[in-house]
């Protein structure tokens, strides 16, 4: 195992654990401080550029309905990409591969947007994957917040199924900057409460192509 590999083996596998162990994986340094404040950078140089767009709901996400999700999004093309979002996005392909030689998941691409929820805002209790497209399998959020407070809120509730609905618990996770959550995204339901100022991230899905769903769990 050359440095990169074990570079890579340090920061995906506890991921990869959480996910087996608890249902949902967590690393606190997937990003550094200094890629966290490029990104964020970029993030609110292309929305004063009107670059970004209401979110919608639905598998095409066209319809917006304020009263499930409030954020504003701005879908990252690899060809009109920053250095900032490629370095991003060439680390989440890199994790694709390690995910795909130690789960053998299949995963063929990935799909990943900046989501910037202005204060107040949230998106209730929800899904990731379609019921008529099944190639979402792991959901991915990387949060973009410097210096971020319990007192500001916009945490992700994630809901852990037990063995009847009495028995369902809920994780809390702040959006702490650099934190990367990972989850199954047609097992877990998870929802963003709202915070008192913006709240920032890059969020996605990493997918197949026709492939049967795997688990992990």
């Amino acid at each position: 195992m050359d440095d990169s590999d074990l570079s890579s083996a340090l920061l995906f596998e506890p991921i990869i654990e959480g996910i087996l162990t608890n249902g949902y994986g967590l690393v606190d340094t997937f990003l550094t401080p200094a890629e966290v404040t490029g990104l964020a950078t970029r993030l609110h140089e292309r929305r004063a550029a009107g670059q970004f767009r209401a979110a919608g709901i639905g598998n095409q996400q066209v319809t917006v309905e304020n009263t499930i999700r409030g954020d504003e999004i701005l879908w990252l093309e690899e060809a009109s990409a920053t250095p900032e979002e490629r370095a991003f996005l060439q680390r989440i392909s890199t994790f694709v591969d390690y995910v795909n030689q130690t789960c053998y998941l299949g995963l063929r691409e990935y799909e990943f947007h900046y989501a910037l929820y202005p204060a107040g805002t949230f998106y209730k209790r929800h899904l990731d994957r379609f019921r008529t497209d099944s190639r979402r399998k792991l959901s991915v959020i990387c949060y973009l917040n410097t210096d971020w407070q319990e007192s500001e809120g916009g945490q992700l509730a994630i809901y852990l199924p037990g063995t009847d609905e009495a028995s369902e618990s809920q994780v809390i996770i702040s959006p702490v900057g650099g934190r990367l959550v990972c989850f199954e995204s047609g097992r877990l339901e998870h929802e963003v409460l709202p915070a008192t100022c913006e709240r920032l991230s890059v969020t996605g899905w990493l997918k197949t192509g026709s492939i049967p769903f795997v688990s992990l769990g």
